[in-house]
């Protein structure tokens, strides 16, 4: 029998960026009672105008929370930040990374935290801003079932698709997976674009016809505008897709796995990088193949140097 917890368990949440911040004003909007931390001021206050609580520290968080979740841009911050809660943690605590991390690193805070009889889940989320705003992530979750099973009634007001996968690690390993077809599908589309666009039919058109065949896609729905308006407000920083395919690669070398697409789309965000583009959105990804074709989709211009 799964043991019951109370869902209003006091929650802490560290980590108020593109993602974190949303899905902070949706566990408050749902009646949870959140204490909230992180280093941008700015970013505790528009968290504080939804209900949240502020704190003055990741260790203050711990301190004041029975469950506490991460939602922090890389491995090494994930480390520092936890490394502080579990300093402060008491046994019976469970701490959620909701970040994108190397499976390796969840797997070493999993058996820290077990040393201190402190559950811990790795759930890292995909869907994006919009998903993160809607409660629509798709949430991946390695980690104990006993574990999930107190985390679920918080996940199902962050995200539609919720499952466990494995135990510790494999949330991570499922996300560098679903980092793959997302790097791979972005710029599948910027090529279709751009190849539609120089042969002389419409992207518009490409799109609606795309998107109603086999070649349907997420991408499509919810960047097709990003695309169309080369618009790359950020919604998932270039930044931060380079970093999680790093994840992939790294994790494929260790298993012995070949990713030789994944490897050729990495060192395209890198040159998004080297541009000055980093902190676009991965749609920005058309960028490279139009300045690789000398053609920027529904105008016929020449780009300019990306």
């Amino acid at each position: 029998m799964t043991e019951a917890y109370d869902v209003r368990e006091s929650i802490g949440f560290i980590g108020l960026g593109i993602m974190g911040a949303p899905m902070v004003a949706n566990l408050v909007r749902s009646g949870h009672p959140v204490v909230v931390y992180d280093r941008n001021r700015e970013a505790v206050d528009r968290v504080v105008g939804h209900g949240a609580v502020s704190t003055g520290s990741s260790r203050e968080v711990a301190q004041q929370s029975e469950l506490t979740i991460t939602m922090l841009p890389d491995s090494p911050q994930v480390l520092e930040v936890m490394s502080d809660v579990l300093e402060e943690a008491s046994p019976g605590q469970l701490l959620i990374d909701m970040s994108t991390i190397a499976p390796s690193v969840s797997r070493e805070l999993a058996t820290r935290a077990a040393e201190k009889d402190v559950q811990m889940l790795d759930a890292p989320v995909s869907g994006g801003d919009v998903g993160a705003r809607e409660g629509t992530l798709s949430i991946m979750v390695g980690g104990s079932e006993a574990a999930y099973q107190r985390a679920l009634p918080l996940f199902q007001v962050m995200g539609s698709t919720i499952t466990r996968v494995g135990e510790a690690g494999a949330g991570q390993v499922v996300k560098a997976c679903n980092q793959v077809v997302v790097a791979l599908v972005i710029e599948a589309v910027s090529e279709a674009l751009v190849l539609g666009s120089k042969a002389g039919v419409s992207p518009e058109m490409i799109i609606r016809v795309l998107s109603g065949g086999l070649a349907a896609n997420r991408v499509m729905e919810l960047r097709g505008r990003n695309f169309l308006e080369h618009d790359f407000t950020p919604g998932f920083k270039v930044d931060l897709h380079h970093k999680d395919l790093g994840i992939a690669l790294q994790t494929a070398r260790s298993c012995g796995v070949v990713l030789p697409a994944s490897a050729a789309v990495d060192q395209m965000l890198e040159s998004l990088r080297l541009a000055g583009h980093g902190g676009e959105d991965h749609s920005a990804l058309l960028r490279v193949v139009e300045e690789l074709s000398r053609h920027v989709i529904g105008t016929g211009a020449t780009p300019v140097q990306a």
